[in-house]
């Protein structure tokens, strides 16, 4: 492994910066992946990727006609129950057209009823799809994982790739979803999405919470982590004045902008924060 060297005009060109490596702890997680869909509507399916659009707009305009039908029938069969009621008042109607029309008018309400349920069982409509302000992640978690995740708190939500701030995401009840073939259960999270930053389908990276305790071990800043093709994980360690050396470590877990080192340091290491990519270039001779 090559032993950098630089002298302190080329260590404040590449605008190098140190820290000490020093314990800490953090609550467990898991980092797996998800998927951006639409909230569930009264007990209905999620509206994710997979969803055949076309066919559920056809549903939706379906039952959006019903709906109308039985709000129309439900006026009339109103109407003709008040005055049946009224007849019946100035002793002009027969007992039993009242007791016919409210019949009739207690139909005409569960017909009403069942039609605004079966809507509301289609979600959304296809047109407000990319305008919602709150989405759901939906993440597939192994069947012999689900129990080790602790479903009372919010996942971590960012986009893939994206290494800046992630979005809490809380916990919801969702209709029962799973992958037999895969052997997954989904979980589901509901995401603030009033900025419009997520579009549905978006796979996106998700941090779940795992009720098993902390991770104690060495911490550093995660800006002075680099990592190979191979995804390896290394630091570049200050070993004397103007001597670097790049490091093999293991991450046990991150939070916010540390991570937790499962090995690879000793305590109190002097590693490089700012200026790590560039050592990093200058090892394997890419230029910064």
């Amino acid at each position: 492994m090559l032993r950098l060297t630089l002298t302190r005009e080329a260590q404040v060109r590449l605008g190098i910066t140190t820290v000490r490596a020093g314990t800490s702890s953090a609550s467990v997680t898991r980092a797996t992946s998800g998927e951006i869909v639409v909230p569930a509507g009264a007990g209905g399916v999620p509206t994710n990727s997979m969803s055949n659009l076309q066919q559920l707009g056809i549903q939706q305009v379906a039952a959006d006609g019903e709906a109308a039908r039985t709000r129309a029938q439900l006026r009339l069969a109103r109407i003709a129950f008040d005055r049946a009621a009224a007849l019946v008042r100035e002793e002009a109607g027969s007992l039993r057209a009242r007791d016919e029309a409210a019949a009739a008018l207690a139909a005409a309400k569960a017909a009403a009823d069942a039609a605004r349920a079966q809507r509301r069982l289609l979600g959304p409509s296809i047109r407000s799809l990319a305008d919602q302000s709150t989405l759901w992640v939906r993440v597939p978690v192994f069947g012999s994982d689900v129990g080790a995740v602790e479903r009372g708190r919010a996942a971590m939500i960012r986009p893939l790739g994206d290494t800046g701030a992630a979005r809490a995401a809380r916990p919801v009840q969702a209709p029962p979803s799973a992958n037999a073939v895969a052997g997954t259960v989904d979980l589901y999270f509901a995401l603030d999405n009033r900025d419009r930053a997520y579009r549905v389908g978006q796979r996106v990276g998700v941090t779940l919470p795992i009720a098993s305790g902390t991770n104690d071990g060495l911490s550093l800043p995660t800006s002075a982590i680099v990592r190979d093709i191979y995804g390896g994980e290394w630091v570049y360690a200050k070993t004397a004045p103007g001597a670097f050396i790049r490091q093999r470590i293991e991450v046990a877990s991150t939070q916010g902008d540390r991570a937790i080192l499962s090995r690879g340091l000793t305590p109190g290491a002097e590693v490089v924060t700012a200026g790590a990519a560039e050592l990093f270039g200058t090892e394997f001779g890419v230029a910064h």
